[in-house]
């Protein structure tokens, strides 16, 4: 990611609000002052980029962000990718540039822990500590704006990188005298009230949690339904297993990264030189407990019951992740056929948790 790939991007790119956006002094700065409306002649109207009036933005001390830089520039979305395999969270990544020592977003605090990476020029980072124990975004309070000295102040260099967890207080600048670009790695929390609202949804599978609430019973009523819910919560959360269980569920919700796999809209032929790949880094396989042995595929929010046999192909999917694999290879690792490769690909791509590309050029 370069200044040559920003201005790409912003030229070849519709980059409306808030895919793109310039902010100072903590305020997201109004579109008109550096974009101009266009009205097509079928009366759609978009905003087209202003280079000399983005310009005098910047120099005045706004801050280019361009939001989910992920999902536009395939080596920003490879590192993203790696980390989600890594990490098993989700991840966005926002770039952001600045041309003078003024501070686009003021003090502030982000809602989920962030990995930074600067990618050119220098950048000054005043931190202050948490004034609030892992503050969420929809929360009970907010934090209190420290009043106390920060407790670092650091310069990154380019091929620096910082990891800041979520609720420490920062402020930003391009201060040393040289442009800055950035980028931003914003990892998805996995906190215990995430974990709470899970097992309210599994138990929903529990006729005592179905049941109404006695409103209108006698106040020993009411403590006996309350006594049977609290010993099913109880059981449940007594489970060694359970977060591993909720972090395996979240991983077959994993948002996936968009791509088709065009011109393959129904079948995918057996084409040995077709490559196939998951759309997700974090899909699941388990055992069903049938006789058969059937296997649970599960991935971007999709659930699959596959004949045993598949169980190698699925497996040989999972280990290169978002690295594609030869419909040929995946045949001859699996012991499949390839007409028997290509119809459980088809049945993943149908689903949109895969993707097909042309032969390898």
């Amino acid at each position: 990611m370069t200044w040559d790939t920003v201005n790409d991007i912003i030229s070849h790119h519709r980059m409306e609000p808030p895919r793109m956006r310039l902010a100072r002094d903590g305020e997201t700065l109004p579109l008109g002052l550096y974009a101009s409306a266009v009205t097509t002649r079928r009366r759609t109207v978009w905003h087209r980029v202003d280079p000399a009036r983005l310009h005098a933005q910047l120099a005045k001390g706004a801050t280019l962000v361009l939001d989910s830089v992920d999902e536009i520039h395939r080596p920003i979305a490879a590192a993203a990718t790696e980390l989600e395999r890594w990490l098993r969270t989700s991840v966005q990544v926002n770039v952001y540039a600045s041309l003078s020592e003024r501070p686009g977003f003021g003090l502030h605090w982000d809602d989920h822990d962030v990995v930074v990476l600067q990618l050119d020029g220098a950048k000054h980072w005043t931190i202050h500590e948490p004034t609030r124990t892992a503050p969420l975004h929809r929360d009970v309070v907010a934090p209190d704006v420290p009043t106390g000295p920060p407790v670092a102040e650091l310069v990154l260099q380019a091929g620096d990188i910082l990891y800041l967890p979520r609720g420490w207080w920062h402020c930003v600048s391009a201060s040393e005298g040289t442009p800055s670009l950035h980028a931003t790695f914003g990892l998805t929390t996995t906190t215990g009230a995430q974990l709470v609202e899970w097992v309210a949804d599994e138990l929903r599978s529990d006729p005592t949690f179905r049941l109404d609430l006695p409103v209108h019973g006698s106040a020993a009523e009411q403590r006996a339904h309350l006594a049977k819910l609290r010993d099913r919560i109880a059981e449940t959360f007594a489970d060694p297993q359970l977060v591993a269980h909720f972090i395996e569920a979240r991983d077959g919700l994993d948002v996936k990264r968009l791509r088709p796999s065009l011109p393959f809209i129904e079948e995918v032929p057996p084409n040995p030189r077709l490559r196939a790949r998951l759309l997700t880094t974090r899909a699941r396989m388990d055992l069903s407990q049938d006789e058969h042995g059937t296997v649970i595929f599960r991935a971007c929010g999709d659930e699959w019951d596959f004949d045993a046999r598949a169980r190698p192909l699925l497996q040989l999917l999972i280990e290169a992740g978002r690295s594609p694999v030869t419909i040929h290879e995946l045949s001859c690792r699996s012991g499949l056929s390839l007409e028997d490769v290509a119809s459980a690909i088809s049945a993943l791509v149908a689903r949109q948790a895969a993707t097909v590309e042309g032969a390898a050029r």
